[in-house]
């Protein structure tokens, strides 16, 4: 880990670390669950990547470093990233054959701004014991009566959370969506708090029958050696995929962006061609529990524990666009107060 910080700092002040090409990524992703396909992209081509990492505040970063930005690409962990990356005119467009043959064109961008490397559901984690398993389970069904007092979220504000509200709008129009985010808070059973795990453990300890979250982070509680105490919330819930006798499931995506600022835009497309490919799929189904964006790699045996589901086909960049939309009506109804 040394080596690669010191690597990481000599690139980006423009000492030579001995490779013949270098990359500057810019991630919103943790280095830690990135590095393992870094290292796997260097060893393969010989290109070194040096790696920017920021929760917050990289679009900003961006903008301000302008045409002067060391960075090639960036890195975002959901649609919404990206798409504020889109809306600040700071990506290029891109031409692949190889991304736009094996990624669906729902999980990309039609002029190449950014191509999604992995997919994760928005779905319900239903108390074993309290809900049966045979009730079905829509987004729409969440705003019935039955459940009243007995839904836990986090706030509406979240990321994840804008993008399936943004998704209500996109299949229902802002009116009806309006309606049924009022319908869901009020059947929520605690004010919105806490991130997707925080939701399992609220039905584990009996606050509510539901919660909403995302897949990958079912793998990361059933399988947590450092916490053990999140396998017990893992095993109180089901994992349910809504909405499969309709459209499908809702899906987000982490992707990547060339950036306007790239030195060598091929060189960095190189990149997320590498992350699309069957090798670095295989390595992020296994990491992060998520789902590959490609067809022929498999999810991880947590993961496809779940079981097969039917997913949302519907093309994010459609539901990107509702997203401030989306965000404006969590205000609306008061959703986090």
């Amino acid at each position: 880990m040394k080596q690669f910080v010191v690597v990481l700092l000599m690139g980006l002040l423009g000492v030579s670390t001995g490779f013949a090409a270098e990359l500057n990524l810019y991630s919103y992703r943790q280095p830690k669950l990135i590095q393992p396909l870094l290292e796997a992209f260097t060893e393969e081509s010989g290109i070194k990547v040096n790696v920017v990492y920021a929760k917050k505040g990289m679009l900003e970063r961006i903008k301000a470093e302008g045409v002067n930005s060391p960075a090639d690409l960036v890195l975002a962990a959901d649609i919404g990233r990206l798409n504020d990356m889109v809306e600040a005119d700071v990506l290029a467009k891109t031409y692949s054959p190889m991304l736009e043959s094996a990624i669906p064109s729902h999980l990309r961008d039609p002029q190449g701004l950014w191509y999604g490397l992995t997919q994760r559901s928005r779905v319900i984690y239903a108390s074993k014991n309290r809900v049966s398993e045979d009730t079905e389970l829509t987004y729409e069904s969440l705003v019935d009566p039955q459940w009243r007092g007995r839904i836990c979220m986090r706030s509406g504000k979240n990321v994840y959370n804008v993008s399936l509200i943004a998704s209500m709008i996109a299949h229902h129009g802002e009116a009806e969506a309006k309606t049924w985010l009022t319908g869901v808070k009020a059947n929520l059973a605690r004010r919105p708090q806490g991130n997707d795990r925080a939701q399992a453990k609220a039905v584990f300890e009996g606050q509510c029958d539901l919660g909403i979250g995302n897949t990958y982070y079912y793998g990361k509680m059933a399988t947590n050696q450092k916490k053990p105490e999140q396998q017990a919330w893992a095993k109180s819930i089901r994992v349910v995929f809504p909405n499969q006798n309709d459209r499908g499931a809702h899906m987000n995506v982490s992707g990547a962006g060339v950036l306007k600022s790239a030195k060598d835009k091929r060189l960095a497309l190189k990149l997320i061609e590498f992350l699309a490919s069957p090798k670095a799929q295989a390595i992020y189904a296994h990491q992060n529990f998520e789902y590959p964006v490609i067809q022929g790699v498999d999810a991880d045996n947590v993961t496809a524990a779940l079981g097969a589901f039917k997913a949302d086909k519907i093309r994010l960049t459609k539901v990107a666009k509702y997203r401030a939309t989306a965000s404006k009506l969590v205000d609306q109804v008061a959703f986090d107060q």
